[in-house]
């Protein structure tokens, strides 16, 4: 696959909204861009780890398991829908201080992130040329979370009376549930 084909592909599956992508957003609503930035490391080294461990790990037994991606499939449904959960229950709150989305929570949801399994399996090239579809993945990675970020920090300001940011963990915790369904129907068809 050539580079340019890669950089495309891996931006458009970064752009994608998701679990990660709705937690980044989520971040940036509730304390802004500059205090939620530094969640991007945990986005950046949950999807480089997953990577790592479908590639030399998960793939081999997968391959000789295929049951084995469905029990993986079920985790993320269960983590995604506990996600969901707990936004949904932050929102019955008044306005807390501090922070939901935590680094563990973000690094958590990108490792189990199903976008890691196409990385992995489809997108990253063979050994030739892992390092560069690594390095191009990475930076796109920081750049996207990043937007993802910012789209959430422009919503920051409204969110700072308890009825919108009830509203906002609320519509966040919706669409964590809405993929999670997406990932279990998915599954289930396989089945």
């Amino acid at each position: 696959m050539h580079l340019s084909v890669f950089a495309f592909a891996c931006a458009s599956l970064l752009a994608t909204p998701g679990p990660t992508n709705t937690l980044l957003a989520t971040a940036g609503a509730e304390v802004g861009w500059r205090r939620a930035r530094y969640l991007l490391a945990a986005e950046l080294s949950g999807y480089l780890l997953a990577i790592t461990i479908l590639r030399l790990v998960l793939g081999p037994v997968i391959a000789s398991l295929p049951v084995f991606a469905l029990v993986l499939q079920g985790v993320v449904v269960v983590y995604v829908l506990h996600l969901a959960i707990a936004l949904w229950r932050r929102g019955n709150v008044r306005l807390l201080t501090g922070q939901s989305i935590t680094f563990q929570r973000v690094f958590l949801t990108t490792l189990l992130n199903p976008k890691g399994l196409i990385f992995a399996f489809t997108l990253i090239p063979a050994a030739d040329g892992v390092l560069v579809g690594l390095g191009v993945l990475s930076v796109e990675i920081a750049t996207i979370g990043f937007g993802w970020i910012l789209l959430g920090s422009a919503f920051h300001a409204r969110l700072q009376n308890a009825a919108n940011a009830k509203i906002g963990y609320r519509v966040s915790a919706g669409m964590l549930a809405l993929l999670a369904g997406a990932v279990a129907a998915r599954a289930l068809a396989a089945f």
